[in-house]
């Protein structure tokens, strides 16, 4: 019987997650029974949301059972089907990810598009995090062309997305991001307005520099200390969508104390999930993948080669701060993510 690695949880974290919470195993791969298929992936994704998971404590999704694999979006391709609809060859996306192979019902794959795209595009733009932020944007706040949107993280695998896609719309777009090399990024290429490093002194300060006339939406990917800043800069009316809280993830947490300027400004904030809004995925796709076929929209992912490196990887998503777009594991054993695009940090226009 074929043979797969998977990443495992072994033991919940008490403080911040180690590379001694994880374990690489090697389980059989059965063959497909019939309305199954067995899929080779190449790209898994890794996310912020999935620190929350490694925990105890029951949060908008589940944690992760001990002593098995962890899940997560990955792509990948049908190697073995009894599954008419899906043969093989065939392009998919799943939740089985942190592993290399796996057999599965039929219904919890999903047939790709392969045209113009490369399969990064479909953890990306096209996957959750592109939707995340035209959920955000669009259906959450309702973004008017000539509003200023600050996006926290925004060189991140969401940040990035929502701050072109309200560019596109005719927003003034700031953003913030945790280096240099990430700042000259969102001004350079991806089009921000203004562009700031969270890291070199006051948020307040900062983002009051960068936005002079005030905030109207602010897209948090990141809570504590970066929301409270953003209360302080919004305008009477405005909207915060509250998307993720990466600086929350973990045991510590920062407590906003100027909740009061929401009732003085009559300020809204909404969080949100992606999953609640599956009526807009037909015109998510449909605008994201005509900004990505007419150049409009630029993407870039961080991919580290070989699972046994997601774990290290996945902790450096809090830590060390060097990613800049999509966070990717190439599982696939050839050169290239997925045979997508060149190692490490490839960028496409």
């Amino acid at each position: 019987m074929p043979t797969s690695r998977q990443v495992q949880l072994v033991r919940r974290p008490t403080g911040a997650p180690t590379a001694a919470d994880f374990d690489l195993v090697t389980v059989d791969v059965p063959p497909p029974a019939e309305g199954e298929v067995t899929v080779r992936n190449s790209l898994v994704s890794l996310d912020p949301y999935m620190r929350s998971r490694l925990y105890s404590a029951p949060g908008y999704a589940e944690p992760y059972p001990l002593h098995a694999a962890l899940s997560g979006d990955a792509v990948g391709t049908v190697v073995a089907s009894r599954a008419a609809h899906l043969p093989e060859g065939t392009l998919v996306r799943s939740t089985h990810g942190w592993r290399e192979s796996f057999t599965a019902p039929a219904a919890e794959v999903e047939r790709l598009t392969t045209a113009g795209l490369a399969p990064a595009d479909h953890l990306g733009p096209l996957g959750l995090p592109g939707e995340a932020a035209y959920v955000g944007l669009f259906v959450v706040a309702g973004i008017r062309p000539g509003e200023t949107v600050y996006v926290s993280a925004a060189a991140g695998a969401v940040g990035s997305v929502a701050g072109q896609l309200a560019k596109l719309h005719g927003c003034r777009v700031v953003g913030s991001a945790g280096s240099e090399e990430k700042v000259e990024w969102l001004l350079d290429e991806l089009g921000f307005d203004e562009a700031f490093d969270h890291s070199d002194g006051d948020l307040e300060v900062e983002l009051a520099i960068a936005a002079p006339d005030g905030v109207d939406v602010y897209f948090d990917n990141v809570g504590g200390a970066h929301l409270r800043a953003a209360l302080g800069a919004m305008n009477p009316f405005g909207r915060a969508v509250l998307c993720g809280a990466m600086s929350q993830y973990g045991p510590d947490r920062f407590g906003v104390d100027n909740l009061a300027l929401v009732v003085a400004r009559r300020l809204r904030l909404e969080g949100f999930l992606v999953q609640d809004h599956a009526a807009h995925r037909d015109a998510f796709t449909e605008l994201v993948a005509g900004h990505l076929a007419a150049g409009r929209l630029t993407t870039r992912e961080t991919v580290v080669a070989g699972l046994e490196n997601a774990p290290a990887a996945f902790l450096e998503l809090f830590t060390s701060g060097g990613h800049t777009g999509k966070v990717l594991v190439d599982v696939s054993g050839v050169d290239g993510p997925g045979g997508g695009r060149p190692m490490a940090d490839a960028a496409v226009n």
